[in-house]
């Protein structure tokens, strides 16, 4: 089946989009779908060690978001939100600009603490500033503010310095959580290490661009944003070792998932450090999960579209129109899914 950009709608209730996380991280809920079965089954997530076997490996994505917005005016006074997408260098950074009016190259912004900033060019539809008194890292640290997604419609507060972060995030990167990530706690990691279940990290920094709908109909002319990640040799040796006891891998998340198949889009997993534009599809071959744990997404999302891949479409539309009949939670600080991989027909 050829597929388009709306086949992945669904209609979603707004009220249905968790605007605050809930008040302990493993406390939402958990829609398991079974490949075999396709049947969706309404799970806490405290239930997932009963998914679990310990033979398994669970991969994390350990990025850690950046303070990364911050707020400012030109020089003419006009107020300029900045979204850093990556740092260069110390003083020299990629970033979003919001403007009543673009900011052109070579002209100066001054953002909260007088903060002076330079426009020194573009790539595409990022902009490349520079701060010529203190190093980018440092400006985010004292003046940056998290970078809630657009569809959490309030500023961000104290507490998402803690909860919009997994209790592993240890690389400063990401414009956006992995947001799977933030259902684990400490009691439920406990409880995994307790059972012999592993645990493994790679990292993809998530950018701005996770949140950009699809604008063409035709999926294959769409353009993915690009996303750093590393998947270590001591990963690929591990994963091996999985394959060779006969465990699965379960990657937790949309990222790990794209990090893993990155890394092994030549045919072979081997270790990866770079950019990445991948984009799966329904048709596209997994050659490394076999099971992940993942929120729910926007529709028409690019998201949507890999998990309709990994465990077939029909199931997937299927089981987030269950999830909207249940009142799940969605997005961000929602709830979330186990999927299984589903088989090639």
């Amino acid at each position: 089946m050829c597929f388009s950009r709306s086949d992945f709608h669904y209609d979603l209730p707004p009220e249905l989009i968790a605007q605050y996380p809930l008040p302990t991280r493993s406390g939402s809920r958990l829609l398991a779908l079974d490949a075999e079965t396709a049947a969706p089954r309404d799970l806490l997530f405290t239930d997932l060690p009963q998914l679990l076997r310990p033979t398994d490996l669970l991969v994390f994505n350990n990025t850690r978001v950046m303070r990364a917005r911050l707020f400012g005016h030109k020089a003419t006074g006009g107020r300029v939100e900045v979204l850093i997408e990556r740092v260069l260098a110390p003083q020299e950074a990629l970033a979003h600009l919001r403007a009543s009016k673009t900011p052109a190259i070579g002209s100066q912004l001054t953002l909260t603490g007088n903060v002076p900033v330079q426009v020194i060019g573009r790539d595409g539809a990022l902009f490349r500033l520079h701060t010529p008194t203190l190093p980018i890292a440092e400006v985010m640290a004292q003046y940056g503010h998290l970078p809630l997604p657009p569809y959490i419609q309030r500023p961000d507060e104290t507490s998402d310095a803690a909860r919009y972060q997994t209790l592993f995030a240890s690389r400063d990167g990401a414009v956006a959580a992995p947001t799977a990530g933030l259902h684990f706690d400490a009691a439920l990691l406990r409880q995994l290490d307790e059972l012999g279940i592993e645990r493994a990290e790679v990292t993809l920094h998530v950018g701005a661009g996770t949140f950009q709908p699809l604008r063409v109909e035709d999926l294959a002319q769409h353009e993915m944003h690009a996303e750093w990640l590393e998947v270590t040799a001591q990963l690929c040796e591990r994963i091996a070792a999985v394959r060779q006891r006969g465990g699965r891998v379960i990657a937790v998340g949309s990222t790990s998932v794209r990090s893993l198949e990155t890394a092994a889009a030549a045919g072979e997993l081997k270790p990866y450090c770079g950019d990445s534009r991948l984009f799966i599809r329904p048709g596209d071959r997994f050659r490394v999960v076999d099971a992940m744990i993942t929120n729910f997404h926007l529709p028409e999302s690019t998201l949507l579209i890999l998990v309709a891949a990994f465990a077939g479409y029909t199931p997937i539309m299927n089981a987030y129109r269950h999830a909207v009949a249940a009142g799940y939670r969605f997005f961000s600080y929602g709830d979330a899914m186990f999927l299984t991989r589903r088989q090639p027909d």
